[in-house]
């Protein structure tokens, strides 16, 4: 199964790939992951896109499609893969696409998580991480049991620069304007289907694997991942 997820930032894509990958038996590859672990190894290209991940910008098509060409070459990915965050723009699905069309394969579903803009806001400017233990929080949906004190260990609760509700806007600006045409992209090719985002996850899920039919094995189960 080769699949693409795609939605805006904080859709939830990240927990759905971990889910589908799971029951499906083929490796996430998540560009943002690619990307963050070669800024954190200070790589040749994490270097170069250091500054482009803290502004929210998108980086150059041809450092992603390098990044994601080497992991797709890797064993656990011949049988097939979820991209969750790739591709983000028509030019990136086109390379991705003649990539593909080398290796003798192609993508056999799209599925894109819908999620409205202010309620994408609500879920990410109220996202709160501990300073000591990484433990996250979100002052509406999953508040800790004392303003800016961690559960776990007590520690300061803060507010990482990227979840910044004015960065928040902006990245969804950017999806909007680049990555949301993709959905008429690939719909043109009769691969895509919209997936209604909001609910709990094990309702996404099934969503998820009713849209992908035969894809996912039929005695697979929403919530037998978790």
């Amino acid at each position: 199964m080769r699949l693409i997820l795609l939605g805006p930032p904080g859709a939830g894509k990240g927990t759905q790939a971990r889910m589908l990958s799971e029951l499906a038996g083929v490796p996430q590859v998540a560009s943002g992951d690619l990307l963050r672990a070669a800024v954190r190894e200070k790589t040749a290209l994490g270097v170069k896109v250091a500054g482009i991940l803290e502004r929210g910008d998108l980086v150059p098509d041809e450092m992603v499609v390098k990044l994601i060409e080497k992991r797709l070459d890797a064993p656990d990915a011949r049988k097939g893969f979820i991209l969750d965050g790739f591709p983000r723009s028509v030019p990136q699905a086109e390379l991705l696409g003649a990539m593909l069309k080398g290796r003798g394969a192609a993508i056999d579903r799209v599925l894109a998580v819908m999620v409205p803009d202010e309620e994408i806001v609500k879920r990410i400017s109220g996202r709160r991480t501990c300073r000591n233990c990484q433990a996250m929080y979100n002052v509406i949906f999953d508040p800790p049991r004392k303003p800016d004190a961690c559960d776990k260990c007590g520690g300061e609760l803060y507010q990482r620069e990227d979840d910044a509700e004015a960065t928040v806007r902006h990245r969804l600006e950017v999806y909007n304007a680049t990555t949301r045409p993709l959905l008429d992209y690939y719909a043109g090719a009769g691969i895509l289907a919209r997936i209604e985002g909001v609910g709990r996850p094990e309702e996404v899920e099934r969503r998820m694997i009713k849209a992908l039919g035969g894809l996912i094995p039929a005695n697979a189960k929403p919530g037998m991942s978790h």
